[in-house]
């Protein structure tokens, strides 16, 4: 029965999600045990919203899990499905290679920041403070995945280097101020195509994208709630494209998300750190650049583009004014300082994530059948 159910694609990203959950949810009590042995937990700023303070030494790192069990699952079921397809037309067989090539791209570009957002909570933990690696440690971090990740669906998955404008028959032709490069020979001697102009693009999509859900991550449930809805929507753009592989890479951090944020939820028994919202960030940067979203992004995860305006506004207006435009940054703990409590901002900030995505993804479906018609 279950062999027979396995040829079908949404069965396949259907299971995925269900296991996903499932595992995170499970281990994820194991970690929290493992953690508070070790002393291992949240270091809460003493000059930032005091009801925070007891938040203290909560476990922390609590992303691991999700990026483990979506970096297991996307192998197990690439894995699984790749001798279906081995009798299929030659046609189905490159489009699922281009699928995993690009999966393996977003999973990297996740992991790498995972590893980087690691090294950040282990200072943290280790040295007993709430500041980990420098900003300027954190941003060259993030610039050299954002390099390799964007040169990877250039050169291995054949993304286009230029931009589609949604809704219109126009792109932005950012693929023409490019340049080769050829490894030395014992790399490969392999010749890199780098468009310059959509590198940057790329480089400041991604960096901010990676912030921008790090910033979110600031009350119980708020980052894996509005992460879930956003790489959901991402799972369904894949699919629709015909890409089996990224929208199972895309269930599976859902999944993971859904079965973290049981624990997470207020008050939450543990915190997925920058470990986990630095690696999420990654992954939905990642998603956008494979999907040709790069633009639709903006809308589709509007929720983290709001937070990180919110800090930027703030920093600017003070600068020039000393004055303050909102009670303080990012804008979810400005609705704190207004009494919304934890759960209101939380289920709020996820209906409106909703609304954005749901939207975002219209236009892409939208979009999708006025071409192929």
């Amino acid at each position: 029965m279950l062999a027979g159910l396995a040829q079908y694609p949404a069965f396949q990203v259907f299971m995925t999600l269900s296991l996903s959950v499932v595992l995170v949810a499970m281990i994820t009590p194991l970690l929290i045990s493992f953690l508070q042995k070790r002393d291992i937990g949240q270091q809460i700023r003493a000059e930032g919203i005091q009801e925070h303070l007891v938040k203290h030494g909560t476990p922390t790192m609590g992303g691991i899990v999700i990026l483990l069990v979506a970096a297991a699952l996307f192998t197990a079921m690439v894995v699984f499905v790749h001798p279906m397809i081995a009798n299929a037309s030659a046609h189905r067989i490159e489009m699922f290679n281009t699928g995993v090539r690009a999966g393996i791209t977003v999973l990297l570009c996740m992991l790498g920041c995972g590893l980087l957002g690691f090294i950040d909570d282990y200072i943290k933990v280790a040295k007993k403070r709430s500041l980990g690696l420098s900003a300027r440690a954190k941003i060259v971090g993030q610039l050299l995945i954002a390099i390799g990740t964007t040169l990877a669906a250039i050169n291995w998955v054949g993304v286009s280097a230029n931009i589609y404008v949604p809704l219109t028959d126009f792109y932005i032709p950012l693929s023409q101020v490019a340049s080769s490069f050829t490894l030395p020979a014992f790399l490969g001697s392999i010749t890199l195509v780098i468009p310059w102009i959509y590198l940057l693009f790329a480089l400041i999509m991604i960096v901010g994208l990676t912030n921008a859900v790090n910033l979110t991550d600031g009350l119980d449930g708020l980052a894996a709630g509005t992460v879930t809805i956003v790489t959901l929507v991402f799972a369904a753009i894949a699919y629709a494209s015909g890409s089996l592989p990224l929208a199972i890479i895309a269930t599976a951090i859902a999944g993971g998300c859904i079965g973290f944020l049981w624990w997470n939820c207020y008050p939450a028994k543990i915190f997925m750190g920058d470990t986990g919202s630095l690696a999420l960030g990654g992954a939905i940067a990642g998603l956008a650049l494979v999907t040709k979203t790069e633009l639709l992004v903006v809308i589709i995860g509007g929720i983290f583009v709001i937070e990180a305006l919110s800090v930027v506004i703030q920093v600017l207006v003070f600068k020039m004014t000393g004055k303050r435009v909102f009670k303080m940054a990012p804008i979810h703990h400005h609705f704190e300082m207004m009494k919304w409590s934890e759960t209101t901002i939380m289920v709020r900030f996820c209906i409106i994530t909703g609304c954005m995505a749901a939207f975002g993804f219209a236009l892409f479906f939208y979009e999708l059948t006025r071409v192929g018609g």
